[in-house]
């Protein structure tokens, strides 16, 4: 029996009939519908743009949406929603997509916290298999994060919104000196400017697994421009829950794209974290009834544009600046030392009286005839001094590179 268009809020292109908001993301409103002509439930995602964004930003939206529906029709896998049809009306263009009765597992997370990592093994499995499938269809997701994982209520995990997906052979879309992702879980090359390859896509695996087993994100500052500096320069904080899916979550976050961890390697080291599991069921709690939450903080999408990556390069220029600077008052400080501990051995060592004898070079080797010393304690004073320097020119380094980054991706000259 055909549903009455009468009962929907809203008829879409005289087909779908919108019945109610399922849940929000970053960047779109997710409704539950019904296909008139084929009477089926499906789920509608409207695109929704920010205020603040220009016609142009919109234009690039509305062209990488249409995108995001010919790159997900291409993909036929359980673990990776269909995308059934795509329209265009009030300017905007709607996405008709499979119906999944699941919540995501940023809400699995949010709603009982940590998962246990037997269930977080076979999550990981479920969305690399349907990652495989998009690197060999040659599409790469690079949004790959809790929210846009859903679970079912068996446990088994679905991969979706291929919003900012690129495909090989696709022009890429994108706003001149932006980067547009979810910084908790976006790859170190990215950040960089370098192409995005397979590899981002398992990076973000990573982080979303980490995230899943430890109840909080690996590298979450509470601001963007923070996150996006730590996913490039701190190492996240060892996993207290993780048990022996840690070595997976360390190959995976390996911040060198030539030495993370492969899709082969993760498939074979979670499946052998899954068999010797103990095999207990586990599935998420039942989503609450009526719309989900607005948009989570871990949700958001952010455009990271090019006045941001300057003052990312001002920030590590002057963080690194005030640890030289502090680094060079310590040596100072313990050379003063040094150098008044020398003088009260010398008026110790003095005949009682007389005035202490001015120190005379010695070669290296012989003995300071004045104290009775050799002169190796000057090497004492290396130990201090040059890993002092060493850390200087690191963080010296580390600025040249975020300032070089910041020029690659302005296109400096």
């Amino acid at each position: 029996m055909t549903a009455d268009p009468a009962s929907a809020e809203r008829l879409l292109a005289g087909r779908y009939a919108l019945r109610e908001i399922v849940g929000r993301g970053g960047m779109g409103v997710v409704w539950m519908a019904t296909d008139l002509r084929l009477e089926r439930p499906v789920a509608v995602k409207e695109v929704t743009f920010a205020l603040h964004l220009s016609e142009e930003e919109r234009r690039v939206l509305r062209e990488r949406t249409m995108r995001e529906a010919r790159t997900a029709a291409r993909l036929d896998h359980p673990s990776v929603t269909s995308v059934y049809d795509v329209v265009e009306e009030d300017g905007r263009p709607w996405l008709v997509l499979e119906l999944v009765e699941s919540c995501s597992l940023q809400e699995v997370v949010d709603g009982q916290g940590p998962l246990p990592w037997p269930a977080v093994a076979r999550i990981g499995l479920d969305v690399l298999a349907g990652l495989t499938a998009a690197h060999t269809a040659g599409i790469v997701h690079r949004d790959v994060k809790p929210a846009n994982v859903l679970i079912a209520s068996d446990g088994r995990a679905c991969l979706t919104d291929f919003g900012i997906a690129t495909a090989a052979g696709d022009p890429a879309i994108t706003t001149t000196g932006a980067i547009i992702g979810s910084p908790a879980y976006m790859a170190p090359e990215r950040a960089h400017g370098e192409p995005p390859g397979p590899a981002v896509d398992l990076w973000s695996l990573g982080a979303t697994l980490y995230t899943a087993v430890e109840g909080e994100q690996a590298f979450g500052r509470g601001e963007p421009m923070a996150t996006l500096m730590a996913v490039v320069s701190e190492e996240p904080a060892p996993p207290t829950r993780a048990g022996p899916l840690e070595p997976v979550l360390r190959g995976l976050l390996v911040k060198d794209p030539a030495q993370r961890m492969t899709a082969e390697q993760a498939r074979t080291a979670l499946q052998a974290v899954l068999d010797g599991s103990p095999q207990e069921p586990w599935s998420p709690p039942p989503p609450a009834p009526g719309p989900r939450p607005g948009v989570l903080e871990a949700d958001r999408v952010e455009r990271i544009d090019a006045a941001d990556l300057r003052r990312l390069a001002a920030v590590s220029a002057t963080v690194i600046g005030a640890v030289a600077r502090d680094a060079r008052d310590q040596a100072r400080h313990l050379a003063e030392r040094r150098r008044e501990r020398r003088a009260q051995d010398r008026e110790r060592q003095a005949p009682d009286g007389a005035a202490p004898a001015p120190r005379q070079a010695t070669a290296p080797g012989r003995s300071d005839r004045a104290g009775g010393r050799t002169r190796k304690h000057r090497f004492k004073r290396r130990w201090v001094v040059v890993p002092v320097l060493v850390v200087v020119l690191a963080l010296l380094a580390v600025a040249v590179g975020l300032v070089v980054l910041a020029g690659q991706l302005l296109g400096w000259s």
